[in-house]
């Protein structure tokens, strides 16, 4: 009985020391979780990529006559595919991104027309390729860039003077490197780190300029004066294009 007495003495002091050596215990040690990073897409960087889509040039004809008086001749537009590359340059200041990008084509936009006040000839314009040099600014939405772009535009042109009967060559050919302005606007989007896919639009001014066309023995003696035309032009494009770019394609903001 007194064993038995001892035993339960035993268990109760135990059982009331036990809440207190937990409490003595020290507290288990707190882990910060690490901060949260976003990864944002970063355009700056050198690309070179390639570009195809579709061209359309309006062209106006208006012959001059000896004494400087312009006669309307029509117009007509001039459709075709394009195909080339492109090279620039960005730079990033927070979201807005700046660049530079030299672009060439070659192009296949011909038409011709017969002329309204010459029933008897066919006028005919050709863009054989083109370029363009321009400076752009955008904003980006992490890996979706908008932009709009202007500068310099270049066009490689033939134009041909052609009977309406029998479509021969009236007058010799005559091919021109033209000059003018462009401007543009153009959606690209990021889908891995340094490859990128989009879509632009851009028009080209290239105004209007006379030009002269010589005989090539058909009417008249060859090398002599055919005709002076004033020639007016503008050309729409609208192209999809891929580039690969050299830079840092993803950072860590915190």
């Amino acid at each position: 009985m007194k064993k038995f007495l001892l035993v339960t003495i035993g268990l109760a002091a135990l059982s009331a020391a036990a809440p207190a050596s937990a409490a003595d215990l020290a507290a288990r040690p707190y882990t910060k979780a690490p901060p949260m990073v976003a990864a944002i897409y970063d355009w700056s960087g050198f690309y070179i990529g390639g570009n195809g889509g579709w061209g359309s040039s309006r062209n106006c004809w208006d012959f001059i006559d000896p004494a400087g008086l312009s006669v309307p001749e029509g117009c007509h537009r001039a459709d075709g595919g394009v195909v080339g590359g492109q090279i620039g340059y960005r730079w990033m200041s927070g979201p807005v991104v700046f660049g530079v990008e030299g672009q060439g084509d070659w192009a296949d936009l011909r038409r011709s027309q017969i002329s309204t006040a010459f029933p008897d000839f066919t006028n005919r314009s050709r863009i054989d390729a083109f370029g363009l040099i321009t400076g752009q600014v955008g904003y980006a939405w992490n890996n979706a860039l908008f932009y709009v772009k202007g500068g310099a535009a270049v066009t490689s042109n033939r134009y041909d003077v052609l009977t309406t009967v029998g479509n021969v060559l009236a007058a010799n050919s005559l091919n021109e490197t033209r000059w003018g302005g462009t401007v543009g606007v153009g959606f690209e989007y990021g889908f891995a780190p340094n490859w990128s896919v989009g879509v632009e639009y851009d028009h080209l001014f290239l105004e209007r300029r006379n030009v002269a066309f010589t005989n090539n023995g058909f009417f008249g003696r060859a090398g002599t004066l055919f005709e002076n035309e004033r020639i007016s032009q503008d050309v729409d494009l609208v192209t999809a294009r891929i580039n690969y770019r050299w830079g840092g394609p993803i950072i860590g903001k915190y």
